[in-house]
């Protein structure tokens, strides 16, 4: 079956292009040109009152899509940003003691990653990490305050699945488990609501969610960092009233809001939402869909010479498929020069598959490998 129609504006942009990256840069749907005029639509509209409708129905409808697909109780838990590196930013800054004792995988993305050393190299923090394999055992022997790892590691495709063992870790006073969501939200079925109340979850719009940048989110757990040092007058919105000096924040996941942004990801967000609800594509089965082009393009066996990282089975996979070989980066390059889009780490070559290709596409991308390689 093919989905192309709701995507029709990207694809027409370079018809002839085969863009399997979806996990990279996702294509947007043509719902969410709709949210983002209706943005524009409201700012002209409304002017200085915007921010009522952005606070109030468009916020809350954001909030109330996100606690669906990861079956959190209270929606209210959820708070908006920009980018995830600020919610990163704004729990480190909750944490009382210096240095902060982290505990991380080897395999988390850069902005973590980067930040991290930078903060290491200052002194704010000391950082072990370790392989997703041995995460668990340590966190339950360590000492650490903040406990931090990607549900869906990016450079791999690997899953952690076991949430609910790093949740029984977590603790108010310390340590905090961070699970980072970016590649997992919507590409992988997650319920967390046997352990909403003891995990931070952080994703974002930017990939399986189709909602392009600007709309990323983070479940904050009632009575675990209350009151991020770094902080914006967003946060204050239930605390105006205070005296001159006092600093307030919302009582849920607002306290981690920052000051005045971009709304135009919300809407597009919400509008990408409605037509999936719509057309009746849930997580489940964009993932089905997904997994028959994944095996499709595995059964002709064009990559045989690379080491598949994430292997097809019955158990739950990423949207994309990890290749490790020599000779990913020139693979990279010169698909690219034939309009093929996917995208390599490393000596990681990773071919990302969507709701917007069919089984024709796949077709279309093992007969030019196979020319290639």
């Amino acid at each position: 079956m093919s989905w192309k129609h709701l995507f029709s504006r990207s694809l027409a942009t370079n018809p002839a292009r085969l863009h399997f990256a979806a996990h990279s840069h996702h294509l947007w749907p043509d719902a969410s040109y709709d949210g983002h005029m209706a943005a524009w639509d409201d700012a002209a509209a409304l002017a200085d009152q915007k921010w009522d409708k952005i606070m109030g129905p468009v916020w809350s409808e954001a909030q109330q899509h996100v606690a669906d697909e990861l079956k959190l109780p209270d929606p209210a838990s959820i708070c908006f940003a920009p980018n995830t590196h600020d919610f990163i930013v704004r729990l480190l800054s909750a944490i009382p003691a210096r240095p902060v004792r982290v505990l991380a995988t080897d395999g988390e993305f850069h902005s973590f990653r980067r930040q991290m050393t930078r903060w290491v190299e200052s002194g704010e923090v000391l950082l072990e990490t370790v392989s997703p394999e041995t995460l668990l055992e340590t966190a339950r022997i360590g000492q650490f305050d903040l406990i931090f790892a990607s549900h869906v590691l990016f450079n791999s495709g690997s899953i952690i699945s076991d949430l609910d063992g790093l949740a029984a870790v977590a603790r108010p006073e310390g340590p905090w488990v961070v699970i980072d969501g970016y590649h997992g939200f919507m590409a992988v079925e997650t319920d967390l609501s046997p352990i909403a109340d003891r995990i931070f979850y952080l994703s974002g719009g930017y990939k399986y969610a189709m909602a392009g940048e600007g709309a990323c989110f983070l479940h904050a757990p009632p009575g675990y960092a209350e009151r991020p040092v770094v902080t914006g007058w967003y946060a204050a919105f239930d605390d105006l009233a205070l005296p001159p000096g006092d600093v307030g924040y919302a009582p849920d996941g607002r306290r981690f809001l920052g000051s005045t942004f971009d709304p135009s990801g919300l809407y597009r967000f919400n509008a990408v939402q409605n037509m999936l609800a719509a057309e009746g594509l849930t997580t489940a089965l964009i993932s089905d869909h997904v997994a028959g082009l994944q095996t499709q393009f595995l059964a002709d066996g064009q990559l045989a010479d690379f080491e598949l990282l994430n292997p097809v089975g019955a158990h739950p996979h990423a949207r994309f498929l990890a290749f490790r070989g020599d000779g990913a980066p020139a693979l990279h390059q010169v698909l690219d020069e034939q309009n093929v889009v996917t995208d390599v780490r490393g000596d990681v070559l990773r071919i990302g598959f969507a709701l917007y290709h069919d089984a024709e596409d796949v077709a279309r991308l093992t007969k030019i490998i196979g020319q290639l390689v």
